[in-house]
């Protein structure tokens, strides 16, 4: 076995058993870490919670510095190499792998959300012996880190997957996406620049067009408006891009005897919203663009009023509660209203309100919203802006932006989900062809 991987794995041991035998502040990090870790995940327990201890050697923070700084700090037996190698482990991330081939010492990998390749090797002969029976084109779910400069090793357990169609492939990513939005891109930083700069301009184009950050109006006046949004900027998009719009993707499938309809229904089998796609298709763009289309939920195009806000890093927001909670705050007779604690805390639980809205609010109304808080939470110390983080948190909202759904997507990931869909909508239209069949058959 390779003298660096062996180093590897006893350094790994070592930091692993220096955590878990910790107590205090380092004790206390690892627990809170896991809390925040476990609701993400959709992997099994034991999986969940092997993960988390690998994660947290790497990711975790213990008050103003990391599991790795204090671990060498502890002793000043590490060589030069010794500290480099677990220096580099602060870059290891969290991947959905295509295995595009198998080496005699490990695997040659494909990160599927940013198409980057990586030679990566177990860290004994037992895990590449357990290892042996995987195959070309099945997709892992692991954690990576740094070995040399060209070679990486599986820092964590991995998960098979199998070999999957299309279909089940863009299903495992968009799983992936909500378990694990940190590492989306997270060894790519030019295509996680992208995306984000894509939310900044589509929050540019939104006020633009809408003329302000907030807007209420009735569910099925603003799906009419948001639909009038989406050509404004899709087009847009499409002329400073200086695309071909000589062909829709609708246009296309017509040519392999697929129709709209069937993509349609192939959509709205792997979860799209059917219109979506049909935007998608009737797009001139469509075939090039990366951006994804934005629809109201059936629920808000029947709601009373709907009011949208949009912000350069939480992107667009549509809420239903939103105006009875400012009407609430804005009240003199807040605490003569009956349902003043019960609007509190089912604003706290809901996940749409998020900490750019609480904060939005705060800024807006500090003073009534510290008071009804003090008054509500029976918290007469509570200080709003001392507190309202933590609170927050405990309630389960991020304080930092993940990148929300209207963000590009790189184009192999957008053509992935279009093959999807054409996939789907042609085994359903195979499927149809033999039942009409059989029911001939029964007629006679």
């Amino acid at each position: 076995m390779d003298i660096i991987l062996e180093r590897a794995k006893t350094l790994k041991q070592e930091l692993t058993d220096f955590v878990l035998d910790a107590e205090g502040d380092i004790a206390i990090a690892l627990e809170t870490f896991s809390a925040d870790q476990s609701s993400r995940s959709y992997q099994s327990e034991l999986h969940q919670r092997n993960l988390v201890i690998d994660r947290f050697l790497v990711e975790g923070t213990v008050n103003d510095t990391t599991p790795i700084h204090l671990f060498l700090e502890q002793s000043d037996a590490f060589t030069e190499s010794d500290r480099a190698l677990l220096q580099s482990w602060h870059r290891a991330f969290i991947g959905l792998f295509e295995i595009v081939q198998v080496l005699p010492d490990g695997f040659e990998l494909r990160n599927w959300t940013t198409a980057k390749q990586y030679c990566v090797k177990p860290l004994d002969a037992n895990s590449l012996q357990t290892m042996a029976r995987l195959k070309v084109g099945e997709i892992l779910l692991t954690q990576i880190a740094p070995l040399t400069d060209d070679e990486w090793m599986f820092f964590s357990n991995w998960t098979s997957l199998g070999k999957l169609g299309k279909p089940k492939l863009a299903v495992a990513i968009g799983n992936f996406k909500k378990a694990y939005p940190a590492f989306l891109y997270s060894d790519a930083p030019e295509l996680e620049e992208e995306a984000w700069r894509s939310v900044e301009q589509y929050h540019q184009g939104f006020l633009d067009f809408f003329g302000s950050d907030e807007i209420t109006l009735p569910g099925y006046q603003f799906s009419k408006k948001l639909a009038e949004f989406q050509t404004h900027i899709t087009q847009k998009q499409a002329k400073s891009a200086g695309l071909d719009e000589s062909l829709t993707l609708a246009e296309l499938a017509e040519q392999t005897g697929t129709s709209k309809e069937e993509i349609t229904s192939a959509a709205e089998a792997l979860g799209a919203d059917a219109k979506t796609i049909t935007q998608m298709l009737d797009s001139k763009a469509s075939t090039k663009m990366v951006a994804p289309q934005v629809e109201l939920p059936t629920h808000l195009k029947q709601a009373e009023q709907v009011t949208a806000l949009t912000h350069p890093q939480w992107g667009q927001l549509f809420l239903t509660p939103y105006q009875a909670f400012k009407t609430l705050l804005e009240s003199d007779d807040w605490q003569s209203n009956p349902n003043t604690e019960k609007q509190i805390l089912q604003n706290l639980e809901n996940v749409e309100m998020n900490s750019f809205v609480w904060h939005r609010l705060a800024t807006q109304y500090p003073t009534a919203l510290q008071s009804i808080l003090q008054v509500t939470l029976k918290r007469p110390e509570f200080d709003l802006q001392q507190d309202l983080d933590t609170l927050l948190t405990d309630n389960k909202k991020c304080l930092k932006p993940i990148l929300p759904e209207i963000a590009s997507v790189p184009l192999h990931l957008h053509e992935l989900f279009q093959d999807a869909v054409l996939e789907v909508s042609k085994d359903r239209s195979k499927s149809k062809v033999k039942q009409t069949k059989s029911g001939f058959g029964l007629k006679k």
